[in-house]
């Protein structure tokens, strides 16, 4: 991460000709200017219903439950995580339910989102991020995309 403004530096890509910012310390090189925002992390799996802005995904083409009944498979998911013993098993498990069920195109990655900084996901999406800790799960989340429960990696 790029939070600390002393350890950048500019350079100039030989290869591109073109300026861009590395950090000393991680030795991360990017394009775009460093942010003093810290980055946040999740994972989701996503329940659309007939209701979210796009009613479709790489499960379904034509998503027709409604959103108590995505709700309810939400729920579903969050108390099956809920069962297991301890942090590793929950990340294990929200990841396998993900990869199978996850309305979302991140199921592929286990619902893994990566990176983002603040005002890159829907609002509800992120206040509820910004609400848990590392390693927690929200409660179910309703945004346009649909419903979601969130586990939060950084």
């Amino acid at each position: 991460m790029f939070l600390d403004p002393e350890a950048t530096q500019l350079r100039v890509s030989q290869k591109y000709d073109r300026e861009y910012y590395f950090n000393t310390v991680t030795r991360e090189s990017r394009w775009d200017p460093p942010t003093l925002s810290p980055q946040l992390g999740a994972k989701h799996i996503l329940a659309k219903h007939r209701g979210s802005r796009r009613p479709s995904s790489w499960r379904e083409e034509n998503i027709t439950r409604s959103e108590s009944e995505a709700h309810d498979i939400i729920t579903g998911y969050l108390n099956d995580i809920e069962q297991c013993d301890n942090a590793e098993d929950k990340d294990k498990m929200f990841g396998d339910i993900a990869e199978k069920f996850s309305d979302c195109s991140s199921a592929k990655r286990g619902g893994d989102l990566g990176r983002f900084e603040r005002g890159a996901m829907q609002k509800p999406f992120e206040d509820a991020v910004l609400a848990l800790k590392p390693g927690e799960i929200s409660k179910p989340i309703k945004t346009d995309s649909g419903v979601h429960i969130i586990l939060r990696t950084h």
